[in-house]
């Protein structure tokens, strides 16, 4: 990793996202030339500052990757993009889907078209498994997402510029995700909100999803999706794990009850991380899946287990939570302890406001 980023100039957009900010706490152990943090939120983007510091290789940049303009200021001279922006909740997306389009799908646009501009070296776009088999607004805007970003190689003419994506669960602990709310219904002592107790799904933590960004950023060769392989879980198993783990650490006796609210707009029962079209030429590691081009004939490379590290072809047909053994309560305890945001979630559940609703 170090010699993949030392001495490098990246923009990591989305920056001050929970994943955003940790590429680039990260990214700074590697002696890059700079780091440019793109984010639209400027609130957040001062307390990252105050976070951070004022590190000589840090640049923050308020802007929107809907503005073309920005972009190509702020690709400039850049040898790697982190695409992490993006609007991800599923139900607002579902009410605000031109805002969603015009975020996920003409903002990575924008992007794709100003890294290609600047002759960037590497460009690595964050996608989710909602991306797989969509059934929601968001789902499709990140799945065409992926597409603009694997069919970018019809659009670069001679430029160096090689894509490609990664393929996300659920993520433990970041902003906006489901453990805060419950760490924060749990701790005022509400009920706390689920939506369907059987609902399964993928999780990863921060640090899992990071580490897959870079080994993808190191892996690439162009146009692959890159997949991390993670545990399923039931939806009322973590919430008993939340109850357990808050009960224990603030010292509660009293019961906490539990309110099943249904499914929101868009959601699905079961998330899925690899369709069985995708699977067919897929290939594994023991860490992680890699979904070749889709795009036939394969004139990119020879995509085959020798072009990637101890890869095999795929074992599995159709890889989704429904299909995969989840794990149990003491195994998502174990996860979410080892969250190294959990303890400040715990200390700052008094800001809770309860109409706040399940995400």
């Amino acid at each position: 990793m170090d010699n993949q980023f030392r001495g490098k100039n990246i923009l990591v957009t989305g920056g001050t996202g929970s994943i955003g900010s940790n590429i680039v706490a990260k990214l700074l152990r590697h002696q890059p030339e700079v780091i440019r943090i793109l984010s639209n939120d400027e609130n957040a983007m001062f307390e990252l500052q105050q976070e951070l510091g004022f590190a000589h290789n840090i640049r923050y940049l308020v802007g929107d990757i809907r503005d073309k303009d920005r972009l190509l200021r702020a690709t400039k001279d850049v040898d790697i993009v982190f695409h992490a922006a993006a609007l991800k909740h599923v139900p607002l997306c579902e009410y605000n889907p031109f805002e969603a389009v015009k975020t996920n799908i003409i903002g990575t646009q924008n992007l794709i078209e100003a890294s290609i501009e600047n002759n960037i070296e590497k460009f690595i776009g964050i996608s989710t498994d909602k991306a797989a088999s969509p059934t929601s607004v968001m789902g499709s805007t990140k799945l065409l997402m992926e597409r603009l970003i694997l069919s970018a190689f019809f659009h670069k003419g001679n430029k160096r510029t090689k894509f490609c994506s990664v393929r996300f669960g659920n993520v433990l602990g970041s902003r906006g995700s489901v453990i805060p709310l419950f760490i924060k219904q749990v701790s005022k002592g509400l009920p706390l909100t689920l939506t369907d107790p059987e609902m399964t799904r993928f999780f990863m933590t921060i640090d899992q999803a990071v580490e897959l960004i870079f080994k993808a950023s190191y892996l690439m060769k162009g146009q692959e999706i890159f997949i991390l392989k993670m545990p399923a879980i039931k939806i009322q198993d973590l919430a008993s794990a939340v109850i357990e783990i808050i009960k224990d650490k603030n010292h509660l006796s009293h019961e906490i009850s539990v309110k099943i609210i249904g499914k929101r707009a868009g959601e699905k029962q079961h998330e899925g991380l690899m369709t069985a079209a995708e699977a067919e030429k897929a290939l594994e590691r023991s860490d992680m899946f890699i979904i070749k081009p889709n795009l036939e004939p394969n004139i990119f490379y020879n995509f085959n287990s020798k072009s990637y590290p101890d890869s095999r072809p795929v074992e599995i047909k159709d890889h989704t939570s429904q299909n995969q053994p989840t794990i149990s309560k003491d195994e998502i305890k174990y996860m979410l302890l080892s969250i190294p945001e959990l303890d400040f979630i715990i200390k700052n559940s008094a800001n809770f406001n309860s109409d706040d609703s399940n995400t």
